[in-house]
């Protein structure tokens, strides 16, 4: 599996990519193979407020719908509209065209409590066994 170093993760298996001013967030590819064919996105809206660990956007496969959580708080500034109208780019491209809003962080420092690269890896050995 290929997770990419230069980012962080949740338990609940988002990706976030700090920026100057804002992170972009995301579905593992973990996430993505799991939930199987992405058929709809239900986004946030521009301006809404995000709690960390709290349901802010849902997904729905072909399997079920599942909820997408804030890996920290802040205020979503854009949304990924690609995934309005190809909403299997979150399955094709997770970590790249596939990512789902941006935040402005409330306070920066929740971004230290996503998890490494490492310490995801770690985590996915732990829960696959």
């Amino acid at each position: 599996m290929n997770i990419p170093k230069d980012l962080r993760y949740t338990k609940t298996h988002e990706w976030i990519k700090p920026n100057q001013e804002t992170v972009t967030v995301g579905i593992t590819d973990y996430a993505q193979h799991e939930i199987s064919d992405i058929v709809f996105v239900e986004l946030p809206k521009v301006g809404q407020e995000a709690a960390q660990g709290k349901a802010i956007c849902v997904v729905e496969s072909v399997k079920a719908a599942f909820d997408i959580y804030a890996p920290v708080s802040g205020v979503v500034k854009s949304i990924n509209t690609t995934l309005e109208s190809d909403p299997a780019m979150a399955n094709k491209d997770p970590y790249g065209n596939g990512w789902f809003f941006e935040l402005t962080p409330a306070d920066s420092e929740e971004i230290n409590n996503c998890l490494s690269h490492s310490e995801y890896e770690d985590f996915l050995k732990q829960s696959t066994h």
